[in-house]
């Protein structure tokens, strides 16, 4: 009975760690991403709510940038935080869209259309859940009116799947052993998604908190998503052989 059962647990973690499987690697991969970024999201979430340390942080540091900031370092990140705005991932996306169509990448291209919708309901339905105020200041750096609530960010959730999902393309198509330009291309992706979370702490729109939440947000949908279509992929692909 004990050797029934050892075998079996083998062959299913055999199975959770093949790279060619229908759930295999990649779905251990994009479950266990999954999980750390719920308990990290849980986190700071639960900081937020029960005004720990962080919140102390938050002000200090949106009070810091408010009271130091540097005209021409306002306007640059005034340009990122438009540019990442809803017309504008809403934008980039459908560039992103077209290029992967261009590739004939039509399973990221799926990955992208289910990725980008979904982060963005994701986040809404998360500030509606927590409703915690925008900062405040009595000189504002951006004086669009902000119509949402604080946490998570909007803007950095957006942006993080967005550059992420670039970022994994681009890795997939890279020789294998390359790793070099692997960690290039996901260092680049999470600066581009950094800045854009800085613009927002920078210009007073979202706490230091909001940020982190909405990176840990994002990445967590975008590795279900990324492993749920590779499943897919996989599945279909098996079938077709058979």
């Amino acid at each position: 009975m004990t050797t029934g059962w050892t075998m079996k647990l083998r062959r299913f973690v055999e199975a959770r760690l093949s790279p060619e499987g229908e759930l295999g690697l990649h779905m251990t991969v994009g479950v266990a991403l999954m999980l750390v970024a719920i308990v990290v999201f849980h986190e700071i979430a639960e900081a937020v709510m029960g005004m720990a340390q962080i919140t102390v942080i938050d002000l200090q540091v949106a009070h810091w940038f408010n009271q130091h900031a540097v005209p021409w370092i306002t306007s640059f990140l005034l340009v990122v935080t438009h540019l990442h705005g809803v017309i504008g991932a809403i934008t980039l996306a459908t560039l992103l869209g077209w290029y992967l169509h261009r590739k004939g990448a039509d399973y990221w291209l799926f990955t992208l259309v289910i990725t980008m919708p979904g982060v963005m309901f994701l986040n809404l339905l998360l500030k509606y859940i927590f409703v915690r105020a925008r900062p405040s200041f009595d000189e504002p750096l951006l004086q669009t009116a902000l119509s949402t609530y604080s946490f998570p960010s909007g803007h950095t959730a957006t942006s993080t799947a967005l550059y992420g999902l670039l970022a994994a393309y681009l890795i997939c198509q890279t020789a294998p052993g390359a790793w070099g330009k692997r960690i290039a291309i996901a260092l680049g992706a999470f600066l581009m998604a950094s800045l854009v979370g800085f613009s927002r702490i920078y210009l007073g729109a979202h706490y230091l908190s909001d940020v982190l939440a909405a990176m840990a947000e994002s990445y967590g949908w975008l590795a279900i998503c990324i492993a749920g279509v590779s499943t897919l992929r996989r599945r279909r692909h098996i079938r077709q052989t058979k």
